[in-house]
């Protein structure tokens, strides 16, 4: 049984106990479902979100290899997860609808090492960005649901792509270059998954900046990026019809007078369902950080930043926008409820996972008949 964590500290160092991950059963309602990597470990945690912010393990799913970036298919059919450990590949699993399990589907080869993986708008196509090889890839994924080989376009872009994605419309995809200090930009086919430079073909941040995972707001007016180097967001105005990202505004991620000798290495940020705030990680001060979004504007305004798991590479936010769940890399899972009218974390519970956990993908499944 799981075991309420103490909220009265800002410390995370004042949590009563970690609690143990029981088996859930019985999916007579809609569920929502939590998949959490664990790369070290080689696995991948199966976890159901109940109604109070607590998680219950549904199934621990062996890789076989190190196992980091997933994505999930538009239509929560199908999850694929990105395996960095020589031959380099990709898994495709089908995603029961009643409990969230998955099943192995296939195993096909990627061009290289991929940091971040993502599906197109129609499920018909992945996207993979590789940090160490400096480029990105498209492959085309079946009707069943399965990743083809070979890919159909690797194209070579600045230093250390890092994550790579299409737009809401699925007319454009952007590619952030972590030691290019830009974010490119392409024009995309959704009929033949084909990629061509747009106009213009990047933009830049601050030298040194480091950009690394960027969202859409929910209207599509705005895009905001982490920069892993100077652990800062920026904000961008976003073009729907042309495509492109102009600056508007930097924040910073890191507490208040926060000084250390360390690389700073801001990391994962998520938008609440409704786009009224957004939270960024920021693995040095291993803290979470969160924004009041203006709607109209874009800009954001900094209302906390508290501890968290120790090196937080990832977390999510469940599609109802009620909870919030975080991971370390030497840590575990905390999950948070998120105060609907401020944007206030309160830590709920604490759990140990995996050896390494480092990214978390959350989904509703379709309620049972």
């Amino acid at each position: 049984m799981s075991s309420l964590i103490s909220t009265s500290s800002s410390r995370l160092a004042t949590f009563i106990a970690t609690s143990a991950l029981s088996l859930a059963t019985g999916y007579a309602h809609a569920a929502t479902v939590a998949y959490v990597s664990n790369a070290d470990s080689q696995d991948i945690y199966v976890l159901r979100l109940n109604g109070d912010g607590s998680v219950n393990l549904i199934e621990q799913v062996d890789t076989g290899s190190t196992v980091m970036p997933l994505a999930i298919s538009p239509d929560h059919r199908f999850l694929y997860a990105s395996l960095r450990g020589q031959p380099y590949s990709v898994v495709s699993y089908a995603i029961d609808p009643r409990s969230g399990k998955l099943k192995v589907l296939s195993k096909a080869p990627l061009a290289d090492n991929m940091a971040n993986i993502a599906t197109d708008r129609s499920g018909r196509y992945l996207l993979a960005a590789s940090y160490s090889g400096n480029k990105i890839s498209v492959n085309a994924i079946a009707s069943d649901g399965t990743v083809q080989a070979p890919p159909l376009a690797v194209i070579p872009t600045g230093k250390n792509a890092h994550s790579v994605q299409v737009d809401p419309a699925n007319a454009f995809v952007f590619a952030s270059n972590l030691g290019s200090d830009v974010i490119l930009q392409y024009r995309f086919d959704a009929a033949t998954g084909a990629l061509t430079p747009n106009t213009p073909p990047s933009v830049a941040t601050r030298a040194g900046a480091g950009p690394r995972h960027f969202v859409f707001s929910p209207d599509q007016r705005f895009v905001y990026s982490t920069n892993e180097l100077d652990a800062t967001v920026n904000t961008y105005a976003y073009d729907r019809r042309a495509g492109t990202l102009t600056l508007q505004g930097s924040d910073s991620a890191l507490p208040e007078g926060f000084k250390t000798s360390e690389q700073l290495a801001a990391a994962d940020l998520h938008l609440t369902p409704d786009g009224r705030f957004l939270y960024a990680s920021e693995r040095t001060s291993n803290t979470l950080t969160g924004y009041r979004v203006d709607l109209a504007s874009g800009k954001l305004t900094r209302i906390l930043n508290i501890p968290t798991e120790t090196q937080p590479r990832g977390f999510n936010i469940d599609p109802q926008g009620r909870y919030l769940l975080a991971v370390g890399q030497k840590a575990g899972l905390t999950s948070y409820a998120i105060n609907h009218d401020s944007g206030a974390l309160t830590p709920l519970f604490r759990y140990t996972l995996g050896r390494n956990p480092n990214w978390v993908e959350i989904i509703d499944l379709p309620a049972a008949p």
